[in-house]
């Protein structure tokens, strides 16, 4: 396996993100478009960048000073252990309130509170995690 959020690694999940319809299909049906970085925790910039148009993933590949919705943000330990065993929304809401996931850009708050973006977010972990 590529290291984590490498360009070869970010260009298997956009792969294996298009080919999940719990993805693909409720995000589309919102016209979700939007830019997301992936990266450790106390780095200045993510490693990683997946873009999305209409819940498609179009692009996968190494942050390049791409403008950003959302910047993710966790320990390598974390990632690691998520990559492994995909998080549920207590442990994702945990981690965040213990600082140990950190959004850089956008509003964690906001996406949870929108039915339509929380399961699919659930579901993007679950993806990583099969790359």
């Amino acid at each position: 396996m590529s290291e984590l959020f490498s360009p070869e690694w970010m260009g298997a999940y956009k792969n294996a993100w298009n080919e999940e319809p719990k993805l693909t299909e409720p995000l589309g049906q919102i016209d979700f478009s939007t830019a997301i970085g992936y990266g450790l925790l106390n780095e200045d910039q993510p490693r990683g960048v997946l873009l999305v148009e209409n819940g498609k993933a179009t692009f996968g590949g190494a942050y390049d000073n791409q403008d950003m919705n959302w910047d993710i943000r966790a320990g390598a330990d974390l990632w690691d252990q998520w990559m492994k065993n995909p998080p549920n929304m207590t442990q994702i809401g945990l981690a965040y309130t213990m600082r140990r996931l950190q959004f850089v850009q956008g509003d964690y708050g906001a996406m949870l509170k929108e039915p339509r973006m929380a399961g699919p977010f659930i579901k993007s972990f679950e993806t990583m995690g099969q790359v």
